[in-house]
């Protein structure tokens, strides 16, 4: 057996989210597929973080393992072909057994797209969360910092979150402005879930002069969902990249997604 690990992006909107479901359509559905038709025999495959329904990638990594060989060339054009256009496959390597894209990753990034403007937008419909209230960045700033470093994040994260412990080491959350469009920029160890979109409702509250920078800590330190904020649409969220240990050898793009 060998194994493969492979670079995906997708537009999320059409799907449910990456895993499988039995209702509806998935990323993972359409790739074990595609890749399935190259390597002509059923493969599962396990990916790096499972993104909610709407959510979108830019680099999400996977690994399968196969009993045949293949070039990358074969697996990245091979897949692509039968993919639908809101999936593509950017690079595919051999890996050793040790590797796992779940379990191996160091750290993960996500970025949060939003479009600050009166009107509503239709060329970035689902590809960016729309907020009418002006938004001032520097006070979003000023929260976002309350949360870096090691937390409890049990206030960040979905009330199902199955996650064993809820502390997570937050190593980058940077707030930005270009015109219209305000990105929030996240780096950690691993997510909770809906933790992104749960942070980015807090900032964006604050944002919008409803509540002082301070609250960002303060629903940080009350550690109960309940007494969170809103969490803010999927839409806007991105998958950006995924790290792991140099001796895997692995491509390492660093795309963001492209909204203007």
């Amino acid at each position: 057996m060998a194994r493969i690990a492979v670079g995906i992006e997708y537009n999320g909107a059409p799907y449910c989210g990456w895993q499988y479901q039995d209702h509806s359509p998935s990323v993972q559905v359409e790739v074990e597929k595609a890749l399935g038709k190259v390597a002509n025999h059923a493969l599962r495959v396990v990916c790096a973080g499972r993104t909610d329904t709407g959510v979108h990638a830019t680099e999400q990594v996977i690994h399968f393992d196969t009993t045949v060989e293949r070039n990358e060339h074969s697996w990245v054009f091979g897949a692509n072909a039968n993919l639908p256009d809101s999936i593509s496959v950017l690079w595919a390597v051999p890996v050793s057994d040790e590797f796992h894209a779940r379990f191996s990753a160091v750290r993960r990034r996500y970025r949060y797209v939003i479009i600050n403007r009166r009107i509503r937008p239709a060329l970035l419909s689902q590809r960016a969360v729309w907020e009418y209230r002006p938004l001032d960045e520097k006070r979003m700033q000023a929260a976002a910092d309350y949360l870096k470093g090691e937390h409890d994040f049990s206030s960040y994260r979905a009330l199902a979150c199955q996650a064993k412990s809820p502390v997570r080491t937050l190593y980058q959350l940077d707030v930005s402005r270009q015109g219209e469009l305000v990105f929030l920029d996240l780096e950690a160890n691993a997510f909770l879930h809906h933790m992104v979109r749960n942070i980015a409702g807090v900032l964006m509250t604050i944002g919008a002069g409803e509540k002082p920078p301070e609250w960002a800590k303060e629903v940080l330190e009350l550690r109960d969902r309940t007494l969170g904020g809103v969490t803010a649409p999927p839409g806007g969220l991105y998958l950006t990249g995924v790290d792991y240990p140099e001796q895997f050898d692995l491509p390492h793009l660093s795309l963001l997604p492209v909204v203007w």
